[in-house]
C-alpha cells in the first residue's frame, strides 16, 4: 500500500495503518511550496510527516526524508494519474454589458490553455455585476456574462456539457460598495476549473 498526500489540501491527517509488509506513506509538497502535516500511527507508534517528501515505511521506526526523484521512481504511475489541481480565474467586463475588458480578452487565452491541458474537465461560470442598476436587471446581465464566457469555451472546443453557469447579480461583490456604484472588479466571471 502507498499513499501521496499532497500538502496544499491537508491541514492535519491522522492515518491508522496496519502492519504491513509494504506500506508506505510520503507528503508531497504543493506547487507553491506548501506542506501540511500527516500523522501515521502503527501499532501504537505515531510518525510526524511534515517536511517536503517525508517517507515513512513500515518496518522503520523512523521518518526519513526522500528526494523528488526517488518519490517519482516509487509512485511515478500514481503520481502521473493525480487529477489536476483546481485553478480559479476571473475575467472582466465593460460597464453594462456582456463585453470582455481588452485585458481580460487577452487572459482568456491563458483559461483556455489551461482548461485544455485536463482530459475531463469540470468547468463553473459564475456572472457578477456591481451595484449598479436594478437588481433583476443586474441578475439578468450576471447570467448573460457566464453564458458569453461558456459560449466563447464552447467555440474552442470545449464541450458544452463540462460547463455549468450561474449568475449572482450584485450579490457577491469583490469590492463592498453602496447602491449605484460603478466598481469594475465587481463586473466580472469567476472560472473554476477541476
Amino acid at each position: 500500500m502507498g499513499a501521496l498526500l499532497a500538502g496544499a489540501a491537508i491541514a492535519l491527517v491522522v492515518l491508522f495503518v496496519p502492519a504491513g509488509p509494504t506500506d508506505e506513506v510520503v507528503v508531497l509538497p504543493s506547487a507553491d511550496g506548501h506542506v501540511g502535516m500527516v500523522v501515521v500511527e502503527r501499532g501504537g507508534e505515531r510518525y510526524v510527516l511534515n517536511q517536503p517528501y517525508a517517507l515513512s515505511k513500515s518496518g522503520q521506526t523512523t521518518v526519513t526524508q526522500a528526494t523528488p526523484e526517488e518519490i517519482k521512481e516509487s509512485f511515478g504511475n500514481t503520481l502521473v494519474a493525480l487529477p489536476s489541481r483546481p485553478a480559479k480565474f476571473t475575467l472582466y467586463f465593460e460597464t453594462g454589458s456582456d463585453e470582455l475588458t481588452e485585458a481580460s480578452k487577452a487572459d482568456l487565452q491563458r483559461v483556455l490553455a489551461e482548461i485544455k491541458q485536463r482530459p475531463v474537465p469540470d468547468i463553473a461560470v459564475i456572472g457578477h455585476t456591481d451595484t449598479v442598476g436594478d437588481l433583476l436587471a443586474n441578475d439578468a446581465l450576471s447570467a448573460q456574462r457566464a453564458a458569453t464566457v461558456k459560449n466563447f469555451l464552447v467555440t474552442d472546443g470545449i464541450p458544452a456539457d463540462r460547463i455549468e453557469v450561474a449568475g449572482r447579480g450584485e450579490r457577491e461583490p469583490i469590492i463592498p460598495t453602496a447602491d449605484n456604484v460603478d466598481e469594475p472588479l465587481n463586473r466580472r466571471v469567476e472560472i473554476n476549473v477541476r
